[in-house]
């Protein structure tokens, strides 16, 4: 029996190095995830929540730099299902990237195997479903990849632990109950409470002192610790701190960043931050502190880090998170690129110089809300986006994309005041390999959060009013922080820069998911004039089939040209 798996599995990758899914050469490790519904009670309440492998949140994938994951989803849910891997590039291969433009959703009681490569990467990550309203119920967990021994990090790597904390909103309401009431057309209001790694927590110990407190983590007197934080949430942007305790804020989002200490860090939705921790304070209970920023009512939970010896309690007394959005947008203000670091390779970051590359094409997308026959929706350039039966990019594929989506539907310009609204799927066309600048403007009242699948960027700018092109005299461009989502504070604008290097079909969406989900997206056709191995891979042997193409042969493959 264990010869015959160990064969299956050997088969398996020898099929997936030759259609180019694998790197040969580059460890591989395999993972068999099982996807159902489950009972928890997060917030106290038993809900329904989805389960990975019977786990909440979902398992930790730990890799190196360049490692191949094979990871076989078994959907055993009662509805079509997909991940997402946010921040993981898929060099050549947006076939992997798990949303609904690029892959058809895992059928109930159907399987899909996904092979990753995080080439050329570091850092801290997460995963969740892409599909419906999943999100909200969980199926989200960390993914971080570590240096190569032989690349230098600017600090310490041998820290004494390492530690994932996956922090959101979260609501009551299943997601199923949720989607029906976005499409009823009333949008979610306030959460019902936050978590810290699928546990809420609270401020009171029973008289022995332990109670339902017991550590999340516990510490050592004078080690440093490896804190990766990330907000898993649907909605509202977090503030994090640690009673007593400062932060070196040493990497995000797959960049090595100038080491400034912070007594707070607020966590936009889709964000991931790692910091250093040092054990230096009394032995004793302190409390990780998570609460919500920019709602009306604040709402906090808590969690106990434990000195090994600890000889008392956490204090009640909870140090203040920051108010108003102007703090956070000068934390942004802060990050910085560290240019003499390497990342994944060993070459300083710095030695990519953005800031002098000519910028081939602007882009402005101005994000708005409507209502739509008595309903809510979400648009970019006056287009709400709406699902096709056929992923995007196996219309494209196939070469049948006016079957199923327009190109440029959107202008690179929004107009002064967009009233009308359609619905349709968003795709712009993108020059392979051209620098872009990419112009995020919020017209609305409420935060926002971008992601753009496929890429890192360079957050080069963020100003409250309107954008024009004089704006650009602000740029920073020598230590913007290469990045792939950025937050827009109400009524401000961000500018990001990016080099179109990464063939396929790219997802720029709202981390939002209520916007997400009413529309608040669009897809990034990054075309090859001719077709080649060399730039893009082919679509897989397991690709799961739907829609007009469900039943048709498939285009002669791609070659090296």
């Amino acid at each position: 029996m264990v010869a015959t798996r160990l064969m299956i599995l050997l088969i398996c990758f020898l099929a997936a190095a030759t259609s180019g899914l694998v790197e040969a050469g580059s460890p591989t490790f395999f993972f068999t995830w099982n996807v159902t519904y489950g009972t928890i009670s997060p917030l106290g309440i038993p809900q329904q929540g989805i389960l990975i492998n019977g786990q909440f949140p979902g398992p930790n994938i730990n890799s190196t730099t360049n490692d191949n994951l094979v990871i076989n989803v078994f959907n055993k849910l009662d509805e079509p299902f997909l991940l997402t891997w946010p921040g993981i590039q898929h060099k050549k291969n947006s076939w992997q990237d798990g949303v609904l433009g690029t892959n058809c959703p895992i059928p109930p009681g159907k399987n899909y195997t996904y092979y990753l490569q995080v080439k050329d990467q570091i850092g801290s990550y997460i995963y969740y479903p892409s599909t419906g309203f999943h999100r909200a119920a969980g199926g989200f967990g960390g993914l971080c990849i570590h240096s190569r021994s032989v690349v230098p990090v600017p600090y310490n790597r041998f820290v004494e632990d390492d530690f994932t904390l996956l922090i959101g909103d979260w609501y009551t309401r299943s997601h199923v109950e949720l989607g029906k009431q976005l499409d009823s057309g009333k949008l979610l209001g306030k959460p019902d409470g936050v978590l810290i790694n699928g546990k809420s927590g609270r401020l009171d110990y029973d008289s022995d002192g332990k109670g339902d407190n017991e550590p999340l983590f516990t510490m050592k007197a004078g080690k440093v610790y490896k804190y990766r934080i990330c907000n898993v949430g649907v909605k509202t942007s977090l503030n994090f701190r640690i009673q007593g305790h400062t932060m070196k804020l040493v990497e995000m989002e797959g960049s090595h960043v100038v080491q400034n200490e912070y007594e707070s860090l607020d966590v936009h939705v889709g964000q991931c931050f790692t910091v250093l921790v040092t054990a230096n304070q009394d032995p004793k209970d302190y409390y990780l502190i998570v609460s919500t920023r920019f709602t009306r009512t604040v709402i906090t939970t808590t969690a106990i880090v434990r000195y090994s010896d600890s000889k008392g309690l956490a204090s009640p007394d909870l140090p203040k998170a920051p108010v108003g959005w102007d703090w956070s947008l000068n934390q942004f203000r802060s990050f910085r690129w560290n240019l003499t670091a390497s990342a994944a390779r060993p070459n300083p970051q710095g030695s990519f110089h953005y800031g002098g590359i000519p910028i081939n094409r602007t882009i402005r997308l101005a994000n708005t809300a409507h209502l739509v026959n008595g309903k809510v929706r979400f648009a970019i350039n006056g287009v709400s986006y709406v699902n096709s039966e056929t992923p995007l990019k196996f219309a494209e594929y196939y070469g049948i994309p006016e079957e199923v989506f327009k190109y440029n539907v959107i202008s690179d310009k929004p107009a002064d005041e967009i009233e009308n609204v359609t619905l349709q799927p968003n795709v712009m066309d993108a020059t392979y390999k051209a620098f872009m600048e990419i112009v995020l403007e919020n017209r609305q009242n409420t935060m926002q959060s971008w992601i753009l699948d496929g890429y890192a960027f360079f957050a080069v700018a963020m100003e409250p009013g309107t954008w024009n092109p004089d704006k650009r005299k602000s740029y920073n461009l020598i230590d913007a922080v290469s990045r792939y989502t950025i937050q827009v504070f109400p009524n401000c604008w961000a500018a990001i820069l990016v080099s179109m290097d990464n063939a396929g079909m790219w997802n720029l969406r709202s981390n939002i998911w209520e916007r997400n989900y009413l529309g608040q997206q669009l897809y990034l056709s990054v075309r090859l004039h001719k077709r080649s191995l060399r730039d893009e891979y082919n679509m897989p042997d397991n690709a799961l089939l739907c829609g007009i193409v469900a039943n048709m042969s498939k285009p002669t493959p791609y070659s090296l040209q």
